[in-house]
């Protein structure tokens, strides 16, 4: 295995070599011709691959990759955005492109990523782009605490390759059809524990995914009300506060972006 690449091409083949290599259900797999299908099967190793020790080699290869992929993918800086209200704002874009403080991942309550290959989701898309550490952060934290996370709580780790300084998981309520009081207690909960774990780090400036719409099932108009509110709740609740918190609305779809904007 070539251990110094130096293109990006080089660098993609070398990582999916060396994760190939871990696992001998892997051996004999063809690698595409195409750089697409190379991007594909990368991150599908990356997104199958459990939370175990890396070797410094793998993540000095990794972290150029992705850092080199982001500048390729673009980068948004929300302070060139025109607030919607003091310390407000609304984004449309790709959460892990976004220079913030913190980005807000939707998770599940093993907290360990998505590990389904190449899925849709946010929570694939934070642990692809941020690499194999974040999940190992992941972990640690949840062995720590000996239980799966509960709806509504958060959890605090490094961002690795993202733009963001943090990632702040949280786990929403899964709904069928429409949203119980609880339903609506425990999405207004991830917002407030986001808020609060961003007030304890004394950090500027957060961005909110579309907490439990999707997967979850939580409609998104319903979604986005209790977001705002909830969000203007802990405003008035720390009032006092000496450093106040930007936060940054973030859609991806022309849809959300629509509900957001009529209800701000």
């Amino acid at each position: 295995m070539n251990t110094k690449p130096q293109s990006q091409g080089e660098r993609l083949l070398w990582l999916i070599r060396a994760l190939l290599a871990e696992d001998p259900r892997y051996q004999g797999l063809a690698i595409p011709d195409d750089p697409e299908g190379q991007w594909h099967l990368y991150r599908a190793l990356a997104n199958v691959r459990p939370p175990r020790p890396v070797s410094d080699e793998y993540l000095r290869i990794q972290d150029a990759y992705l850092q080199n992929l982001l500048c390729e993918r673009g980068m948004a800086d929300y302070r060139e955005l025109e607030p919607r209200a003091p310390h407000l704002y609304l984004w449309q874009g790709d959460i892990t492109t976004l220079a913030v403080d913190a980005i807000v991942n939707a998770a599940n309550s093993q907290m360990l990523g998505c590990f389904y290959p190449n899925h849709g989701c946010i929570d694939n898309a934070i642990h692809t782009f941020a690499g194999v550490e974040l999940r190992l952060a992941c972990a640690e934290l949840m062995a720590k605490q000996g239980h799966e996370e509960p709806t509504g709580h958060a959890k605090v780790t490094p961002a690795f390759n993202l733009p963001s300084r943090f990632v702040i998981h949280t786990v929403g309520p899964v709904v069928r059809g429409a949203p119980t009081p609880t339903d609506r207690a425990l999405l207004a909960s991830c917002y407030l524990s986001c808020l609060d774990a961003a007030a304890e780090r004394g950090l500027a400036s957060i961005a909110f995914c579309c907490v439990s719409t999707g997967e979850f099932g939580y409609p998104h108009v319903e979604a986005a009300e209790v977001a705002i509110a909830t969000v203007g709740e802990w405003r008035q609740a720390h009032g006092d506060a000496a450093k106040p918190i930007d936060v940054v609305f973030n859609v991806f779809k022309d849809d959300d972006y629509a509900i957001y904007e009529r209800l701000l």
